[in-house]
C-alpha cells in the first residue's frame, strides 16, 4: 500500500512548529506494512491544499492530511479537500450527536463550522478533542495536535496494510565515503534495501519484507566494518 502524507499549516513552514506528525505516521505506516513515499507540507490555503490532495489520491493508494481543522480563520484543510472532490462543506449532525452523547458538549457550546466536514464522508470523532476528522475515498484527514491525530489514527490503523518489512541496523566507525565498496557489495549479494545515514558513526539501515536475507546481510556487513565497540576498545 502506497501512502503519501500531507501535513497543512503555514507554522510549520515557518519552523515555529516541528513537524512531528510526519515522524509519526511514517513510522506507524511503515509499521504496518505500508510504504510512505511522499511527504509534503503546504500553506494554510485552501488553492494549495486541493492541488495536492488532488494530485496525490490520484497517484497514491492512500493520502493522509493532517492539521488545519476547527472553526477559526486558518482552518482551511476541510474546505481544501472538499474542492478537491468537487464537494460542498456541510455540517455534520452525526458529529455533533457525537460530541453531544461522548464530548460532552451542547450544540451551543461550539463554534460556528466546528462540526463542518465535506459532504459525504465518513465523520472520525475526535476523542481527545472537538473538531472531527472525516474519511473521503482514499483521503484520510485528521488533526494537527498531535495527541488529537494519533488517537485518531488508531481508530483506522487497520485500513493500512502491507507485507511486512522486516530492519536491521549496522554501525560502522568509518567515514561513510569509506564504505562504499561494501554497501555496493551487501546490496549485490542480498536482496535487501540498503539506507546510509551518517552522524558521529554510520549508521547502515538493511530492510527487506524477507526477514532472512535482512538477518544474513546484516552478519555478513558486520564482520566487514569497523564497529564503535572495536575502536574503543
Amino acid at each position: 500500500m502506497r501512502v503519501a502524507l500531507v501535513t497543512v499549516g503555514d507554522e510549520l513552514l515557518a519552523g515555529d512548529t516541528v513537524n512531528t506528525n510526519a515522524a509519526w505516521l511514517g513510522e506507524r505506516l511503515t509499521d504496518r506494512g505500508a510504504t510512505v513515499e511522499r511527504v509534503t507540507v503546504v500553506p494554510d490555503r485552501i488553492a494549495d491544499i486541493a492541488r495536492v490532495v488532488n494530485e496525490y489520491r490520484a497517484e497514491y493508494d492512500a493520502v493522509v492530511v493532517t492539521g488545519g481543522l476547527g472553526p477559526t480563520h486558518d482552518d482551511v484543510t476541510m474546505a481544501g479537500v472538499a474542492t478537491a472532490f468537487g464537494r460542498e462543506v456541510t455540517r455534520s449532525d452525526e458529529a455533533l450527536d457525537w460530541l453531544e452523547s461522548e464530548g460532552g458538549y451542547t450544540r451551543e457550546d461550539l463554534a460556528e463550522g466546528t462540526a463542518d466536514i465535506p459532504a459525504g464522508a465518513e465523520m472520525l470523532p475526535n476523542r481527545e478533542g472537538v473538531a472531527p476528522g472525516c474519511v473521503l475515498e482514499s483521503v484520510y484527514v485528521l488533526p494537527g495536535v498531535p495527541d488529537e491525530m494519533k488517537a485518531m489514527f488508531e481508530d483506522v490503523a487497520d485500513r493500512f496494510s502491507g507485507e511486512r518489512r522486516h530492519v536491521e541496523t549496522v554501525v560502522a566507525d568509518e567515514p561513510e565515503s569509506a564504505l562504499l565498496d561494501r554497501v555496493r557489495d551487501v546490496r549485490e549479494e542480498f536482496d535487501v534495501k540498503v539506507g546510509s545515514y551518517p552522524g558521529e558513526t554510520v549508521r547502515i539501515k538493511l530492510e527487506s519484507t524477507n526477514a532472512e536475507a535482512v538477518r544474513e546481510a546484516a552478519v555478513w556487513l558486520r564482520e566487514r566494518v569497523e564497529s564503535p565497540e572495536a575502536a574503543d576498545g
